[in-house]
């Protein structure tokens, strides 16, 4: 059952169109400082790029391929909110709004709701 948390800080998504990337959809990979760790750049072969969890790639030197589909779209929030958290990963929580929409959401803006 998903985790009920309050957003404790707005967050804006800086980007404005989600990727969607397949399990198996191998990507060229960046090292870029970043202050999430356990996340890379990556580029698909569309050339739209993003930022993607290591642990769902394999590593194959400049490459990687992902071992499961992916969508890179972040949600806004607004403080004062509610969410489901339905997964997390490196400081990201998969979180789904009130009104349905879902996206990644850092877990720092949220708090568990007793």
């Amino acid at each position: 059952m998903p985790e009920r948390y309050r957003v404790v800080r707005s967050y804006r998504s800086p980007y404005t169109e989600p990727l969607t990337l397949r399990k198996g959809e191998r990507l060229r990979w960046e090292p870029r400082e970043c202050e999430w760790p356990g996340w890379i750049w990556c580029t698909a072969d569309s050339g739209e790029t993003r930022w993607v969890p290591e642990n769902w790639v394999k590593n194959e030197g400049e490459f990687c391929v992902l071992q499961r589909d992916y969508t890179a779209t972040e949600l806004s929030v607004e403080e004062g909110g509610t969410v489901s958290v339905l997964l997390t990963e490196s400081g990201w929580g998969w979180v789904s709004d009130e009104s349905g929409q879902s996206g990644w959401v850092p877990l720092e803006r949220l708090s568990a709701l007793p």
